[in-house]
């Protein structure tokens, strides 16, 4: 035993035993334990947690929309207050426990990366394009609900409008870079989570409003503010697909899997 813990008692030795921060194995294993349950998980349970995470992250939306609305339009500090409400629907979801495709880039990639087999890939391939899927859904059922329902006056539609006509960019490499960004901090949140007790909800907004900050797309944050375009004319689905979805989806994956799911798998590995 080292000299300087012969000094400490007993009660002391433990304390500072649980001060010290997790290795990255213990980290990887917690979070690969929760992707394997969630690959175990049946098609119909994932589709109804992903339809609700759809639905939720339509509050971002409408909580960024809102603090627009109420704020100076030409003050230059007035962004920085109004993408505080980028945050408000991934509280929603990671809190609830409710299924994202952007954490899936993360969570069950692990296990993949961990016993690589034909029936993991399958497995994957079902849990991303029912996630997906019913993310999607729920999205566009919410963006119905704005456009379409008597919730909010017209004057605060043109703000919904305005707000997410920045969402579509014309540069479709700028879009993409972008959403690399996001997929790469939303996996970089769930790598932190799993030890952070008090500190998650912290977490979750630092993380979160870097990427509404920063205008990188969120393929179901963005999808909410783009499809209230398309169902109210605004946009063609053609249009959207090609500046938004696909860039956008792309990158997301490729900054989750790559950025974050892959580099730290190999961290792991070389440490065992």
């Amino acid at each position: 035993m080292a000299e300087s813990e012969q000094q400490l008692d007993q009660h002391e030795g433990r304390d500072a035993r649980r001060r010290v921060s997790p290795r990255a194995a213990v980290v990887f294993e917690a979070i690969r334990k929760e992707g394997e349950s969630e690959l175990a998980r049946k098609s119909m349970a994932l589709f109804w947690s992903g339809l609700a995470a759809g639905l939720s992250m339509g509050f971002s939306f409408v909580a960024e929309t809102l603090l627009s609305y109420h704020l100076p339009a030409n003050a230059d500090w007035t962004q920085l207050i109004t993408k505080l409400g980028y945050s408000v629907g991934f509280l929603i979801v990671v809190l609830g426990r409710q299924q994202l495709f952007t954490e899936n880039t993360l969570t069950p990639m692990l296990e993949v990366f961990n016993r690589l087999s034909r029936h993991g890939l399958t497995q994957l391939a079902r849990l991303w394009s029912v996630v997906l899927g019913a993310n999607m859904l729920g999205a566009l059922l919410f963006a119905m609900a704005v456009c379409y329902g008597d919730a909010f006056s017209a004057e605060r539609l043109a703000h919904f409008e305005k707000v997410a006509l920045k969402g579509i960019s014309e540069d479709w490499w700028t879009t993409f870079a972008g959403a690399i960004f996001a997929g790469w901090l939303i996996a970089l949140m769930v790598w932190l989570m799993p030890f952070a007790e008090t500190g998650r909800i912290w977490i979750i907004i630092i993380v979160t409003y870097m990427v509404g900050l920063g205008g990188f797309g969120h393929i179901i944050a963005g999808s909410v503010e783009t499809l209230y375009l398309v169902v109210g004319g605004k946009l063609g689905v053609g249009a959207w697909l090609g500046s938004f979805f696909v860039p956008v989806l792309l990158g997301n994956v490729i900054g989750g899997v790559s950025l974050v799911a892959a580099v730290n798998s190999a961290q792991v590995k070389v440490e065992a």
